[in-house]
């Protein structure tokens, strides 16, 4: 496992466009289905990275917790599923049971959505505003595996309930830090 930073993609980028399969549900999903949200939160995760994993059942507890509130949450996972098989559909479509995922979770097998998001680790959230424009790419929160801090999600919910609220979210981010995509030769 290789532990990777962000790559902090510059705040105020808009979203790279994406048309890419839900596992679960086999339909396709494009970004612009998500126009007329406040926010949209794309993460870049994965079934077998120990820093997701550490998360998981969290991401659930969140999409929960928003699912009333005007925000789209979408998941992409990009890993080469040759040399990662948990991170097949059958990996990711199983994972999104097990954690209660309410939000589509789609496969990346080209690799090209995360090359245009410049998306380094898993995970690694990107939270736009209405306009698709970047304000927030940084951590979950503090907690990391085996450093003892609960997982509550805390930094990317302060970013959500700002962009909700109609406030400017605080330039100053902290990077995710977590396993690297795994990139294709």
């Amino acid at each position: 496992m290789a532990l990777t930073e962000s790559t902090m993609l510059e705040l105020g980028t808009i979203a790279p466009d994406f048309v890419l399969t839900d596992v679960v549900s086999g339909e396709t999903v494009r970004r612009d289905d998500f126009r007329g949200k406040q926010a949209l939160l794309v993460m870049f995760i994965c079934a077998h990275c120990p820093y997701v994993k550490h998360i998981e059942k969290s991401l659930g507890d969140l999409s929960a917790d928003y699912e009333d509130k005007p925000l789209a949450i979408v998941a992409i996972s990009s890993n080469d599923a040759k040399t990662n098989p948990a991170d097949s559909p059958d990996g990711l479509r199983q994972q999104a049971h097990d954690n209660d995922f309410d939000f589509p979770y789609l496969y990346d097998e080209s690799q090209y959505v995360a090359h245009a998001y410049k998306a380094a680790c898993t995970p690694d959230p990107y939270l736009f505003d209405a306009d698709f424009k970047l304000v927030y790419r940084g951590q979950y929160d503090d907690s990391r595996p085996g450093n003892g801090v609960p997982v509550t999600g805390k930094d990317l919910r302060a970013a959500i309930d700002l962009v909700l609220a109609g406030k400017p979210v605080p330039t100053e981010q902290k990077p995710s830090i977590g396993c690297n995509i795994k990139w294709k030769a």
